[in-house]
């Protein structure tokens, strides 16, 4: 009885955290916004396949029982990949919540929002793979 409780909990819990992730991108609208800055509109397939694989791979390496050995440069390029999604989604969330275009618009320097938000995408990929390569090993 107990493995069954334990069960229901578990699978509650996962649709809830998966309902709000779906949630999130959703209705924030941060895939689209993501596909309209980087122009790759047209490569709507490609955000549907990594963000399904990106989700499985989380579930895998969250609750597997089989530990990853990488070498340092797989650990790079990990740190790359990591890096640069939350750089990208900092970016697009920031985007469409209108902080940087209002601010910059207020203050009369709004050609210069390319470069912060590449900027904020390099540094989270700079700190990631900070992160990656001097603390994970």
């Amino acid at each position: 009885m107990i493995r069954i409780i334990e069960a229901v909990i578990g699978l509650a819990s996962g649709l809830a955290v998966g309902t709000g992730f779906v949630a999130f991108i959703t209705v924030l609208g941060i895939v689209p916004r993501l596909m309209q800055l980087s122009q790759t509109v047209s490569k709507i397939i490609w955000y549907e396949i990594s963000i399904i694989l990106g989700v499985f791979a989380g579930i895998y390496l969250s609750f597997g029982d089989y530990p990853l050995h990488l070498t340092i440069p797989l650990l790079i390029i990990w740190g790359l990949f990591h890096g640069a999604f939350v750089g990208m989604l900092a970016a697009a969330l920031t985007e469409v919540l209108n902080v940087f275009p209002l601010l910059f618009k207020r203050i009369g320097i709004e050609g210069y929002l390319f470069t912060l938000l590449m900027a904020l995408s390099l540094g989270k990929i700079a700190g990631s793979l900070f992160q990656w390569v001097i603390f994970v090993k």
